[in-house]
């Protein structure tokens, strides 16, 4: 038996495509083949080819190992990492002090 494929909201394939085609990208310009790719990162060509697609069933640790190989590790650093609607939602929680009256 097989594991499921999550689901997925379509722009939430359109994502992950994004990113599969932003790595293929970064692969051609580096002039690197699948085949490089593939033997750096320790995984299959077939499942290169599917971190490329933005396939939603390939670990991330996987699109990690490809990213290492491209050189943009650190790149992963920057998700969440502006956090907008948290810090929005935090500053709604923080209780202002009562202020002392004024002297008169």
């Amino acid at each position: 038996m097989g594991r499921e494929k999550p689901v997925l909201l379509p722009k939430h394939k359109k994502l992950l495509k994004e990113l599969g085609e932003n790595i293929k990208l970064a692969r051609l310009r580096r002039k690197f083949s699948t085949e490089q790719v593939s033997e750096r990162a320790n995984i299959s060509r077939p499942t290169l080819h599917s971190i490329e697609k933005g396939s939603e069933s390939v670990s991330i640790g996987l699109y990690l190992q490809v990213l290492i190989v491209l050189g943009l590790e650190k790149d992963l650093l920057m998700i969440a990492k502006d956090d907008e609607l948290g810090r929005k939602l935090q500053d709604i929680d923080l209780s202002t002090k009562e202020r002392a009256p004024k002297r008169k």
